[in-house]
């Protein structure tokens, strides 16, 4: 095994610190010259009707308002990236379980993922990165986010 990373993950929850995650994500591939992919779970709207498993294809049109804002969002910052199409997933599901099943499937070295400092509560019961570095078959990188 080398050192060097080969492929990262960049796995991105579209919120107002996306664009910092993002940024270190795209760095990172640079440094390395790793191919860089990106992956969006929705977790927030309802089930889209798919022939496709959890995996919502990107380039079809759907009649949910919601799920094509998403599918831009996705879009407008893999372009931004210069992530190739077929480096792209949207998927349904559980964040820390889908991340984690598509790094496995496309064989990804590293996940980079942004991390909240959490207290009391929310520490207890854990968070996307806390698990998806727990349980992650490759390195994981947790972006530090500040909280405003």
């Amino acid at each position: 095994m080398t050192d060097k990373y080969q492929h990262i993950l960049l796995a991105i929850d579209f919120s107002e610190q996306s664009e910092l995650i993002a940024a270190k994500a795209k760095e990172l591939s640079r440094l390395y010259r790793a191919k860089l992919s990106i992956v969006h779970v929705l977790d927030n709207i309802a089930m889209p009707d798919t022939a496709y498993d959890t995996v919502i294809p990107l380039d079809q049109d759907s009649h949910d308002e919601a799920l094509e804002a998403e599918k831009n969002k996705l879009i407008d910052i893999a372009d931004s990236l210069d992530i190739d199409r077929n480096c792209r997933w949207l998927v349904w599901g559980v964040p820390k379980q889908e991340i984690i099943q598509v790094a496995d499937e496309q064989q990804a070295d590293l996940i980079v993922v942004g991390s909240h400092g959490r207290h009391g509560l929310e520490l207890l019961l854990g968070s996307t990165a806390n698990a998806i570095l727990h349980h992650a078959n490759c390195d994981v990188i947790a972006v530090r986010l500040r909280d405003a």
